[in-house]
Formats: structure tokens, C-alpha cells, sequence
């Protein structure tokens, strides 16, 4: 029997996983985390201290997403599951 347990991710891998996104798109865009924070309003110390530990409040995060043409990627948060199939619908009732 399959433990699914081992494929569930921890929210440190999430955010880690958006933090290498984040550095991802700003390098990208050519820029450097001082532009960023220029371009963003979001202190320089907490667009290191994001790329450094994960951790930022939500609505820094944000501007940061706005910054770097990705706030669609926050509309897409939650937001109601699409199904594939007929069959997905059945099997989620069961």
C-alpha cells in the first residue's frame, strides 16, 4: 500500500519553492533587489529577508507579484477546481 503521507509538502517547501520563483522572475526582469524594492514600495531589507528565510507579510508579497507581472498567479489562489472529466466529479462525491 502507498503511503501518500510522503508526497504531501510542507509549507517551508512551498515557500521555498516561491521564493526561488520570486528571485526567478526578478532575474529575469534584469532586476536587482534594490530595484525591486523601488519598484515594488517593499523595504530592501524585507526583499532580502524574503530571498533569505521565506518569510514576508501577504500584502508585501503582493506588491512584489505587481512588480513583476505575476498578481494574475494570486487571482489563481483557490480559486473553485476545474474537472477534466465526468468521472473526476463522480469520484469526488464518493
Amino acid at each position: 500500500m502507498i503511503n501518500l503521507d510522503q508526497f504531501k509538502i510542507t509549507p517551508k517547501e512551498i515557500s521555498g519553492t516561491i521564493v526561488e520563483h520570486v528571485r526567478a522572475r526578478r532575474k529575469e526582469a534584469h532586476l536587482t533587489q534594490e530595484q525591486l524594492s523601488g519598484k515594488s514600495g517593499v523595504s530592501l531589507g524585507s526583499i532580502k529577508r524574503f530571498e533569505r528565510t521565506g518569510e514576508i507579510s501577504l500584502s508585501s508579497l503582493i506588491r512584489i507579484s505587481v512588480a513583476l507581472d505575476c498578481q494574475e498567479d494570486f487571482l489563481q489562489l483557490f480559486v473553485k477546481k476545474q474537472y477534466q472529466s465526468i468521472q473526476e466529479i463522480l469520484d469526488e462525491q464518493c
